[in-house]
């Protein structure tokens, strides 16, 4: 067996600090196939490049697996100073200084863009998506001596949910998230089924839903209230209420443990009325992030979401009425996007009434994507063109100077309104110094007091 070194590379604490739930799913698989494993998270050491170096030095592993969760924030308006790989490649130089150990790179940011990664850190091996199996497998060959390619997928034999690992907590990681953000994170289920043009989760995840036993995650949760005094958690699926429910079966065994814990998570703004919300208030649902994407019929189709705008406002409604703080992201200046489509979408916006709406510009562009396909074929990047740096999409119909003056008028004077996305963090960096801990921008909104009779 291997002394394996597990780093989370994150430094960014957008949109707030998140535990590194992927590393701590690998430590668990590694350690159940009776590996040595050390986990250190750059973010919580405080950035500290003596105690990576201490750290490295005094485990002296046979492997180091780098995890990178992303490669830049997606906001056009600041990714220029929101490119994480730069810094992330001076921990690799780190590594290379103090251990002759191979470099086995993984994370979703990394299987986003695989090839060109492993190129740029001048790493050993890379793991495409989930690495519980095949990064086993990787080990094993290794020490064996035996050849093996430079990249591995996990996708070709995608575990079910029962073989999904548990996340294996450190007690002083979970105290630095807690004291930061006030949550732990969970997943509950892998995959998306649905085609959203811009997004890689079919990629990374699948394109079907595979969740976990609920009586596994509640098992978690019950453990991390026991061992870490956890109040808030947030679950970190791509999308919460699948279409078939199987999210139901989840909130009815935490109603069965009778749990204390407040949760959140992000979900599809379709098929959600007053008896489903009722029941996932009941359970400790406290506020809801909504992929709702674009703010008109037209760019949602641009898109491919499945939905129209009349369902978001028919899921909004049900939330203001169930006091359910929400909050939508919108993209703005997807294909099909003109200044026309623009007025039409911040109208739409105007009637969410007492929600939060984060707003974007452009939409980052991925590969593999389909937008990627359609941003060559409209002429907004160049087949070659490398994206491992920003790439935006905007669509040729409309002017992005003009389009960004819309939203910052239509927004003005709105503490729940969000444009740029900066200026939501600036927001809750005031808030955090004040106390305040967990997503906080539910804090931005306030329900009418019912009056008493």
């Amino acid at each position: 067996m291997s002394r394996v070194f597990i780093l989370s590379a994150n430094t960014t604490l957008e949109p707030y600090p998140v535990y590194p739930l992927g590393m701590a799913v690998i430590a668990s698989a590694l350690s159940q196939e009776g590996h040595e494993v050390r986990q250190f998270d750059f973010l919580a050491s405080g950035c500290s490049e003596e105690r990576l170096r201490t750290e490295l030095e005094d485990f002296a592993p046979d492997f180091v697996c780098f995890s990178l969760r992303n490669i830049d924030n997606v906001d056009s308006l600041s990714s220029e100073n929101a490119w994480y790989l730069a810094k992330a490649r001076e921990q690799i130089g780190l590594l290379r200084e103090v251990t002759q150990a191979p470099i086995i790179l993984g994370g979703p940011g990394f299987s986003i863009m695989p090839e060109e990664i492993l190129a740029y850190f001048e790493a050993d091996y890379g793991v495409i998506g989930e690495g519980e199996s095949v990064l086993c497998q990787l080990l094993t060959a290794l020490n064996s001596g035996l050849p093996s390619p430079q990249i591995l997928s996990g996708h070709t034999d995608r575990l079910c949910g029962a073989e999904m690992a548990a996340p294996l907590f450190e007690q002083d990681l979970v105290e630095f998230y807690l004291a930061q953000s006030g949550m732990l994170n969970l997943q509950t289920k892998r995959g998306c089924p649905f085609r959203c043009t811009y997004c890689t989760y079919p990629t990374l995840e699948g394109n079907r839903f595979r969740p976990r036993p609920p009586k596994d995650v509640v098992d978690d949760l019950e453990q991390a209230i026991r061992d870490f005094g956890v109040e808030k958690v947030f679950f970190t699926d791509s999308i919460f209420n699948d279409p078939a429910g199987l999210y139901l079966e989840l909130v009815e065994e935490l109603l069965r443990r009778d749990l204390s814990i407040h949760w959140s998570a992000f979900f599809r703004p379709q098929g959600l009325g007053r008896e489903e919300l009722s029941l996932l208030k009941r359970s400790g649902l406290y506020a809801m992030e909504l992929g709702t994407d674009a703010a008109c019929d037209t760019t949602l189709q641009g898109i491919k979401k499945g939905f129209s705008f009349s369902e978001v406002l028919k899921v909004n409604q049900a939330c203001l009425e169930a006091e359910i703080p929400c909050a939508h992201f919108c993209m703005f200046g997807g294909p099909g996007e003109t200044l026309a489509t623009v007025e039409e979408g911040l109208g739409n916006i105007e009637q969410l009434g007492a929600a939060v709406v984060f707003a974007f510009s452009g939409i980052r562009i991925l590969s593999g994507t389909e937008l990627h396909s359609q941003a060559i074929k409209d002429g907004v990047i160049d087949a070659e063109a490398s994206l491992l740096k920003p790439a935006y999409y905007f669509s040729p119909q409309v002017d992005p100077e003009a389009m960004n003056a819309m939203i910052f008028k239509a927004f003005q004077g709105r503490r729940d309104r969000i444009f740029p996305p900066s200026a939501g963090q600036e927001k809750l960096a005031v808030m955090q110094r004040f106390g305040f801990r967990g997503l906080l921008w539910d804090k931005l909104i306030s329900f009418p007091q019912k009056v008493m009779v």
